[in-house]
């Protein structure tokens, strides 16, 4: 039983008893956005894990039981599509024959994805995906991300004191699940506290729309106090200067699909002085976070978005999981059933992005963090929430 896995300069290296069989290495597998709407999303997971692996792998590989074992991680491009999402899931499963999952990222490619991993019973974890729909009901799935549930009441309630608001206007991508899922839960939890009638526009768009003055206009005639924005980066860049040149002068309230590295990149000066509700704060980091944060900056140029983040804490307790096995067996069935096993019983995680564990869902209880972007462009720690 996996009573606590930590995280300080990477793992808990202790030996547990056992001894290892044939199997000379550690497969898993990451279907991960490489190209498509969000690539950024893809180059930050995989830069996290090659980061884990090379330093495992330089001291010899994971130890699990009285040997060392070098870590083979497999990358395949999803495409950011939900359908490219099934078919690579499946190709590491059954033909690349890995141990774990951990991907993919965006709750559109995790949804479909889970339902292969859980059937083929293959553990997974989606490190970003915050849609319920990507673990219910499915014992072989978690995640190292808070759910929209959460994330819903998290924004909705910092609006309302931040912004002193009572009307809400809410902008979303109708065929994303994050997206949509994230709206329509937002939308409940401003009406409960708030009335009828006070989310006073509930616009969307289409995956490959880039002019939004018909929905903005829509918007900024309903005179909202602030607009809530549940939308990957590359849309926020897009949407948010889109508002500005059609004369809106108010707030926005963004989640945590906005904590990409390449944000301020592609939306400038137009996000600065705005919040969004994620996973952790790079800017004033310490311990165990603070030094992933500058190992990753060092070796790839940037700071690490929670997405890397994210998928560091994924990679780390699926390794911890496949310690606690005790040896590596052939029987790769086997070995996914002991993972995923330890996977449901974690007590406490301590994770860069928090401490958490899982519920009977396979969900984490965690806190979430607000972030305030600065005139800088860096993105600061406002508050913590928690359950």
């Amino acid at each position: 039983m996996l009573k606590s896995v930590c995280v300080s300069a990477l793992l808990c290296m202790a030996a547990v008893s056992g001894g290892a069989l044939a199997a000379e290495k550690i497969k898993i597998g990451f279907p991960i956005p490489l190209t498509g709407e969000i690539p950024k999303v893809g180059e930050s997971s995989k830069y996290a894990a090659e980061l884990f692996r090379e330093e495992i792998n330089a001291k010899g590989g994971l130890q699990v039981g009285d040997k060392k074992y070098p870590l083979e991680f497999i990358y395949e491009n999803n495409e950011s599509k939900p359908d490219a999402a099934v078919n690579v899931t499946l190709k590491l499963i059954t033909r690349d024959n890995v141990l774990a999952i951990i991907g993919p990222q965006s709750s559109r490619q995790a949804v479909p994805a889970g339902g292969v991993a859980n059937n083929n019973e293959t553990p997974m974890i989606t490190p970003w995906s915050t849609n319920p729909e990507a673990t219910k009901n499915r014992p072989w799935v978690f995640r190292a991300a808070f759910l929209d549930d959460f994330q819903a009441p998290v924004a909705a309630n910092f609006a309302a004191k931040q912004f002193k608001a009572k009307k809400a206007a809410v902008f979303f991508e109708v065929s994303n699940d994050y997206s949509k899922g994230l709206a329509d839960s937002f939308k409940g939890v401003w009406e409960k506290q708030h009335g009828k009638g006070s989310v006073v526009a509930f616009e969307s768009h289409g995956p490959r729309d880039h002019n939004f003055s018909a929905q903005l206009t829509k918007i900024i005639a309903a005179k909202p106090d602030f607009i809530f924005l549940p939308e990957n980066y590359n849309f926020v860049a897009l949407i948010v200067p889109q508002a500005r040149r059609l004369g809106y002068k108010g707030q926005f309230m963004g989640s945590d699909a906005w904590g990409s590295a390449e944000l301020m990149k592609l939306c400038r000066s137009a996000c600065r002085g705005l919040f969004f509700s994620t996973h952790y704060a790079a800017a004033g980091a310490q311990g165990a976070t603070k030094e992933f944060i500058d190992k990753y900056n060092k070796k790839y140029g940037y700071v690490p978005d929670d997405v890397a983040a994210l998928t560091w804490d994924a990679v780390a307790l699926v390794t911890g999981a496949i310690q606690q096995v005790g040896a590596l067996d052939n029987d790769t069935r086997k070995m996914r059933k002991a993972i995923r096993d330890n996977l449901a019983t974690v007590k406490e995680f301590k994770g860069i992005t928090g401490n958490m564990r899982f519920d009977e869902q396979g969900d984490p209880i965690k806190c979430a963090v607000i972030v305030e972007i600065d005139q800088k462009g860096d993105f600061t720690f406002k508050e913590s929430v928690c359950p």
